[in-house]
């Protein structure tokens, strides 16, 4: 009776949903992974907003999440490319300590001292970037140089780089920390001065919206022309509308954040304005680093998925033999991998120092643990030949959100580590499990 009356409707009822599910996937073509992953972030923040008191879900804790998350979100995305092709990077926390360390040198002592240039020079913070993108992109090369030509495992090369790396970082300044800054430099750091303001975040939250439609129109017509299968209609109305809302919904909590009130009136009394009873308030916008951050994802998106470079990393990371025999230049590409994780590593280090206002030896570290994590737990598969910019970056966010939510906590820096070491662990086992699957 129960089998007639009750089991088997609801066995049909749990089956029709499951259908309508897997219809809404296929039609919306979303990432279920990337759905796991955004779904487990929504599940974190409430987790933690409910333990803090809700401390967590503020416009303040979400903007300097964001902020925080940026360095290790511009290495994550170069991650994603050595993870891809079977390798691993472990210097690029040392990296950035030492390029930080050589940017600030070369801003707060060698070029006052050395060219006489002033503090507030126009071209300091240019050199001194310029200085250290340079250093980042070569030592990125040197050690493309021995993973690729030399055969040596990227294991040992980046092992020796994180030690040789920090070594350098002290051994340049023998420990001491270096500041201040050049003010414009540390724009790149955010802060009141180092965010764009209510107006024009709002102008790019616009423009990115705007965008969104534009790649959906664009990518419709992509498919037609080729006579590929088409999304419905109401599909596309439903990615581009929760993907705007995303956007917008981003720039009103950025928006909500107010700069400090000491800031605030020493910013009246330098502009003659009067501050009304109830106070002034100024939005701190969307911060420098959060965009320096969301235009390095954008264009390592397209070079991952639209350049014959992008196309050879991952035919190399799928199958290297297979490669080097279809006539890729695999050492010549490995190469240009290991420089662009220098470069990005570079960019990283100039978003810490700036935001630090100094140099200091303790920069970067642990670093690499947070930005390999980042980029695993974003769905690249260690095994290679798999992964995504846009996962890497929303795994760096998720990174960031458990060390946040920590210190809101009051839990100790080592039970902070051995929380994020858990979560590779059980990331790589997922990704294990997932493979085994498909």
């Amino acid at each position: 009776m129960t089998d007639t009356t009750s089991g088997a409707p609801v066995d049909r009822a749990r089956a029709s949903d499951l259908s309508a599910v897997g219809r809404f996937l296929k039609a919306t073509e979303l990432d279920t992974r990337m759905l796991g992953m955004v779904g487990a972030l929504l599940i974190i923040w409430i987790g933690l907003h409910l333990l803090s008191g809700g401390l967590f879900l503020t416009p303040r804790n979400l903007w300097n999440l964001s902020v925080q998350s940026s360095s290790v979100a511009v290495m994550a995305t170069g991650m994603v490319l050595v993870i891809v092709t079977r390798n691993i990077d472990l210097s690029v926390g040392s990296i950035l300590g030492f390029v930080g360390m050589v940017m600030g040198v070369t801003q707060a002592e060698f070029l006052p001292r050395v060219l006489g240039l002033p503090l507030g020079d126009p071209w300091i913070w240019v050199i001194a970037l310029a200085t250290g993108l340079v250093v980042g992109a070569a030592i990125g090369a040197l050690h493309g140089f021995l993973i690729a030509y030399l055969s040596i495992p990227a294991f040992i090369v980046t092992l020796g780089g994180l030690l040789v790396w920090r070594g350098a970082a002290w051994w340049m300044t023998s420990g001491r920390t270096v500041a201040p800054m050049d003010a414009t430099f540390r724009l790149m750091g955010g802060g009141p001065d180092g965010a764009i303001g209510s107006t024009w975040s709002w102008v790019i939250g616009l423009v990115a919206c705007a965008a969104v439609v534009v790649m959906l129109l664009n990518g419709r017509r992509q498919r037609k022309r080729f006579k590929f299968p088409l999304r419905p209609v109401w599909a596309e109305f439903f990615l581009g509308t929760v993907t705007c809302a995303a956007i917008l919904a981003a720039v009103w909590v950025v928006n909500s954040y107010p700069w400090p009130v000491n800031i605030v009136r020493r910013y009246a009394e330098a502009n003659g304005i009067a501050i009304p009873e109830g106070g002034l308030f100024i939005a701190h916008g969307i911060a420098i680093p959060v965009l320096i951050a969301i235009a390095v994802g954008v264009v390592m998106t397209f070079i991952t998925t639209r350049t014959r470079f992008g196309r050879y990393v991952f035919a190399i990371g799928g199958n290297p033999e297979a490669a080097e025999l279809a006539g890729i230049n695999t050492r010549w590409v490995v190469l240009k991998i290991f420089m662009l994780m220098g470069l990005l590593a570079a960019v990283a280090s100039a978003i810490s120092t700036a935001r630090l206002n100094a140099a200091t030896n303790a920069q970067g570290t642990l670093d690499e643990l947070l930005t390999i994590a980042a980029a695993v737990i974003g769905g690249t598969s260690l095994a290679g030949g798999s992964g995504t910019i846009a996962g890497a970056m929303l795994g760096a966010l998720l990174m960031q959100s458990l060390q946040s939510g920590m210190v809101l906590l009051g839990i100790d820096t080592p039970l902070q580590n051995i929380v994020v070491g858990l979560v590779l662990v059980v990331a790589v086992w997922l990704d294990t499990i997932y493979r085994k699957r498909i």
